[in-house]
């Protein structure tokens, strides 16, 4: 590949984006803290990412190439991050709450009068 001005932007612009994006990626990984984020708007940048993968990789290799890959495994990952620690978390705290509301009125329906 001849290192041509546009090359050389594409290549630069690739790392900035990249580089951009990791401290979110960072911080959802240690955290697993990814209430702020929206499934709706995840999901559609992962739809959107396979989408434009068929024009992208329609292109000859090239920084584009690399950009775009790295699109596509951070929003897959932001979503099986979001599902997992977000969704599924919420199914849990709501499934100790029944439990221990369950556990409550047990104890209230067992109480013996004196």
């Amino acid at each position: 590949m001849e290192l041509t001005l546009p090359v050389v932007a594409g290549a630069m612009s690739t790392t900035i984006f990249a580089v951009s994006i990791m401290p979110m990626l960072v911080k959802a990984a240690r955290s697993k803290d990814l209430s702020s984020y929206s499934l709706g708007n995840i999901a559609l940048a992962n739809i959107g990412n396979l989408v434009h993968s068929v024009y992208v990789f329609s292109l000859p290799a090239g920084p584009v190439w690399v950009l775009h890959s790295f699109y596509l495994v951070s929003t897959v990952l932001m979503l099986i991050w979001y599902l997992r620690y977000e969704l599924l978390d919420v199914h849990r705290i709501a499934h100790a709450r029944r439990a221990a509301e369950l556990h409550r009125s047990a104890e209230a329906s067992t109480v013996v009068p004196s």
